[in-house]
């Protein structure tokens, strides 16, 4: 079993930065692709960025391309989405995820994804 817990979501102005954070507990995730997705209100859930086991290969949804940056702290066990120039489209309740496959992929449907964060709420105001 793998725990993700999400941290760092919040309510902040348009054209502010955010950072979040994906603590991972249990079974080591240094090995898979990692990716955080979102659920804006009343919407399904979507990806928006991910990152494979060694930061060697990136994906970014459109929507947050050049504003958003993922990465990942092995040592840790962490994985963090800086996120900057928000905009009230970025409200969202935000998930971490990890892909239980060996591959260099990163893939954007959230079924590939394997264990799920509980999320965090992230509130843009304009």
């Amino acid at each position: 079993q793998v725990q993700l817990v999400e941290s760092g979501g919040g309510l902040v102005q348009a054209g502010d930065s955010l950072t979040l954070s994906c603590a991972a507990s249990g079974r080591p995730v240094s090995t898979f692709t990692m990716a955080w997705f979102r659920q804006p209100p009343g919407k399904e859930r979507e990806f928006v960025a991910g990152i494979t086991w060694n930061g060697g290969q990136t994906n970014y949804a459109d929507a947050v391309r050049g504003r958003f940056t993922i990465s990942r702290d092995h040592a840790e066990s962490m994985m963090y989405l800086q996120m900057n120039s928000l905009t009230p489209e970025d409200t969202a309740v935000y998930y971490c995820t990890v892909r239980w496959k060996l591959t260099v992929a990163v893939p954007i449907q959230a079924d590939e994804y394997y264990y799920w964060g509980q999320g965090t709420q992230v509130t843009v105001s304009s």
